[in-house]
């Protein structure tokens, strides 16, 4: 709990054995509830989660018998969270759980009805010249539909106040740009705050030229 408010972290994983253990044994003390998701891994994403389970009855466990995208996911792990304030964070250890509080701290005072960590790269490199680009343009485009000011419209390290967090459609990574399109046009208060992230390069293979139709599509979807 914190400032009586009850916050849920949902973290999507697949294929994250090496990475989620980083994140759960890190997780604050003020944190009431984490829903891990496993979305159908073939590795042992789920055994590793279910141990930190066994020993913190605040984890819960939801495993996808197949996988079906970062946003299905997402989608599964808000149906089993039951916080005030729901966080979204990666669980590849490219978050610090630590600034967990620099997200809710605003929506907890009042101050914002969702709170988006705008990612500053300093660890591990950085993102690759293609992927910097992509990241412009997207969030350019955003602005430009928002009529506001986001530095990082993609960052899915975010935090949102129950009554403005939107129902999940997209299945796959477009999901942070229906989710924040929505919330939005909901009327909440928006708000960065900058946080670190550790890039690994190993990732970028999860991200396709399928992921860019995607996005297209919901931007004039929402």
């Amino acid at each position: 709990m914190l400032g009586e408010k009850k916050i849920s972290v949902v973290i999507p994983a697949y294929n994250e054995e090496k990475g989620l253990p980083k994140v759960l044994e890190r997780i604050p003390d003020f944190i009431d509830e984490v829903v891990v998701v496993d979305d159908g891994s073939s590795d042992g994403t789920c055994e590793v989660a279910r141990a930190f389970a066994e020993k913190n009855p605040k984890i819960k466990v939801i495993r996808l018998e197949r996988n079906c995208g970062k946003g299905c996911a997402m989608r599964e792990g808000v149906k089993n969270a039951t916080g005030d304030i729901v966080v979204f964070m990666d669980a590849d250890g490219q978050h610090r759980p630590e600034e967990i509080i620099k997200l809710v701290g605003p929506i907890v005072r009042g101050e914002a009805d969702m709170v988006i960590g705008a990612r500053k790269v300093k660890e591990a490199g950085k993102r690759p010249l293609h992927r910097r680009l992509s990241n412009i343009i997207t969030t350019r485009l955003i602005r430009l539909k928002l009529r506001t000011y986001v530095s990082d419209t993609q960052s899915g390290f975010r935090a949102y106040r129950r009554e403005f967090l939107p129902e999940i459609e997209s299945d796959r990574y477009e999901v942070e740009t229906e989710m924040l399109l929505k919330a939005a046009k909901m009327g909440a208060r928006i708000r960065e705050e900058a946080v670190s992230m550790i890039y690994d390069p190993n990732r970028e293979g999860r991200f396709g030229f399928r992921d860019v139709v995607r996005f297209m599509e919901t931007y004039l979807k929402f």
